[in-house]
């Protein structure tokens, strides 16, 4: 296996001058990010733009579960756009949320403005019934949101949306053939079960480079993700923070140390996952 990994370091650093920069994206004035967004369009079978027609206030008697400083309504709201939609979804939809009072305890007022929801349909319910996914699932629609919505959906439900990532199961070196070279390969699983592999390829004086394969063969024309893409989230919001001493276990000392040098490289290049809200 490893001898055919070194016709792979080869055949890798041979196409190595293509290698496109990480993406270093600014970030939109929206206070919510890209990780936010994804984590509560994953969530959601049912994204959907609204109007609130009417917000009914529920006395606290009938929502003893509400959290302290918030107020609970029942939410009647005309539906304006399908953004994604399993089962469809009526004209008229209704559910239950709980938005924060200001510092003088007055809620909102939210009646004829325009929101985006994460949603799924309970259990028993009629086709006009949805349930947020999150205490914060009713976000203020605008044009640019509803854009980077659509775009994340688009993601989502692609054939070859990368999978959510649920460990990692092995990581080994091989070093080079001249002295200061090598390859480290990292394996991950995921909740599908469709592997995920990260090469990183070292090549003496020059900088470290890596890339991300899906499937079950290192693809040549692999390379590292873009920042604000779903395969980036899925590294940079999921991976830990260090590689976990079993997937080790059948290196040298010398080698795992190498790994876990070129771990911290696709740790660094990912960089952090920025959040507003709590997933």
């Amino acid at each position: 296996m490893r001898s055919l990994l070194m016709i792979t370091f080869t055949l890798f650093f041979s196409q190595i001058g293509a290698f496109p920069a990480f993406s270093q994206e600014l970030e939109e004035s929206d206070p919510l990010q890209y990780a936010d967004i994804v984590d509560l369009s994953s969530d959601a079978p049912i994204i959907v733009n609204v109007v609130i027609k009417d917000a009914i206030k529920i006395d606290p008697e009938r929502a003893p579960n509400a959290p302290q400083g918030t107020q609970r309504f029942y939410i009647v709201a005309s539906t304006s756009a399908l953004i994604r939609g399993q089962g469809g979804i009526g004209e008229t939809i209704r559910y239950v949320i709980d938005l924060p009072l200001d510092g003088r305890g007055r809620a909102p007022k939210i009646e004829k403005q325009p929101f985006i929801i994460f949603a799924r349909r309970p259990s028993g319910g009629s086709i006009d019934d949805v349930q947020l996914v999150a205490k914060d699932a009713q976000i203020p629609w605008t044009p640019s949101r509803e854009q980077r919505v659509r775009s994340v959906v688009r993601e989502l439900v692609a054939r070859d949306a990368p999978p959510a990532i649920s460990k990692i199961a092995s990581a080994f070196h091989v070093p080079g053939t001249i002295l200061g070279e090598g390859e480290t390969q990292i394996f991950l699983e995921t909740d599908t079960g469709t592997p995920i592999s990260i090469t990183v390829l070292t090549r003496d004086g020059q900088r470290k480079f890596w890339a991300v394969s899906l499937g079950e063969i290192v693809d040549e024309a692999a390379r590292a993700p873009v920042r604000n893409s779903l395969l980036w989230y899925r590294l940079a919001c999921f991976l830990p923070r260090q590689l976990p001493a079993p997937a080790l276990a059948d290196d040298t000392l010398a080698n795992a140390q190498r790994a876990r040098s070129d771990y911290q490289t696709v740790l660094d290049d990912l960089g952090s996952c920025p959040r507003s809200r709590q997933p």
